[in-house]
């Protein structure tokens, strides 16, 4: 069954219904879908993902068993076009229980045709984790205008609001306003170039955190503004390549709680002997914060890079027309200012997956 909250955020605005609507009136409908199912045992090293300030070992080595199931699927009539994705996937860890997880995440997008350049539509994602120490709901919802003059060229332009609620910690839940673009221009079709912003309004439940030594007055309740922005480069070819940069920055009234981040990216594909396919991604970071740091080590690994300095590796070879073997190694770390502690985990697996 589906939470209430998640399924106002998947289904979020009568531009679904419409489109909705109008798809029964076409004549015809062209229907894709694909479905994945993977499962992995892993050693991981820093299982509770403990911060460390390097005197002493991380105690959190342990085995896990990684199991992800996601579905996908689209409907598409002569004007309208429906989109859906669903993913569940689970963590267990026999000698740290309270880091199991459950991770549902669903999103849905309904948009519809206005001549042949321009369309307008509706989108809504949720994503709910349960288990461990992190355990959040993240909900969206927005609608959206599409221009595209050609196959080359696409942009989109979106409002909406954002609820995210942080269950170990009610004074980090948030929601607000949020705006965001993005634009996709493909030279060739080996090369393309795509470009994002984002701009969010955030609001707390809790009042703002005073600067040390300013007295009387109120600064009211805790505001954030939040703008993220960059771009990404992709080559298709012989050998996959993509490489992107992104600016982050989250300018609180509170003091301690403003936060620059710059982060660059990379990824690579390539086919080897053998059938076998090499995959890498690579991350590097650089953060400050500006008034020292009063931000929760727990709402940092919030993130899914787990730290601003990340590398991963993945070869798989398939072994029938569906099914892929995968050897994967990953390493995450990342540093706070001012305490010199220290945050790193490496994780070692082996899995199977199954495609259709």
């Amino acid at each position: 069954m589906v939470p209430r909250a998640v399924s106002r955020a998947l289904f979020p605005t009568p531009i679904i219904l419409l489109v909705l609507l109008a798809a029964r009136s076409a004549s015809a409908a062209e229907w894709e879908g694909t479905l994945k199912a993977s499962a992995r045992l892993l050693v991981d090293t820093n299982a509770p993902r403990d911060f460390s300030d390097g005197s002493t070992p991380s105690p959190g080595v342990d085995p896990a068993l990684s199991l992800l199931g996601a579905a996908e699927g689209r409907v598409t009539f002569e004007r309208t076009q429906l989109v859906g994705r669903y993913e569940l996937g689970g963590r267990m860890y026999p000698g740290f229980p309270s880091e199991d997880t459950l991770i549902q995440t669903g999103a849905l997008e309904g948009s519809l045709a206005l001549g042949t350049e321009f369309g307008v539509g509706a989108e809504g994602h949720a994503k709910d984790r349960r288990g461990g120490t992190r355990a959040y709901s993240d909900l969206g919802t927005s609608l959206f205008i599409e221009y595209a003059p050609d196959v080359r060229m696409a942009l989109r332009v979106r409002g909406g609001a954002r609820r995210f609620v942080y269950r170990p910690d009610a004074t980090a839940n948030f929601g607000g306003a949020e705006l965001g673009a993005t634009g996709r221009y493909r030279f060739n079709r080996r090369h393309s170039l795509s470009l994002f912003g984002e701009w969010g309004a955030r609001r707390y439940g809790i009042q703002a955190r005073p600067r040390p030594g300013v007295e009387g007055g109120t600064q009211g309740r805790r505001e954030d503004g939040a703008l993220t922005a960059g771009l990404n480069y992709s080559y298709r070819g012989p050998v996959s390549l993509g490489l992107g940069y992104s600016y982050q920055e989250v300018s609180s009234n509170s003091f301690g709680e403003t936060v620059l981040r710059h982060r660059v990216t990379g990824t690579a594909g390539v086919r080897l002997p053998w059938k076998l396919t090499l995959m890498a991604q690579g991350s590097l970071g650089i953060t400050r914060y500006p008034d020292g740091i009063y931000l929760s080590p727990e709402i940092i690994l919030l993130e899914e890079d787990e730290g601003q300095n990340s590398l991963a590796l993945k070869l798989a070879r398939p072994v029938s027309e569906h099914v892929d073997l995968e050897l994967s190694w990953g390493l995450w770390s990342t540093r706070l200012p001012r305490n010199d502690l220290t945050y790193a985990r490496q994780m070692f697996g082996l899995g199977v997956t199954w495609r259709d």
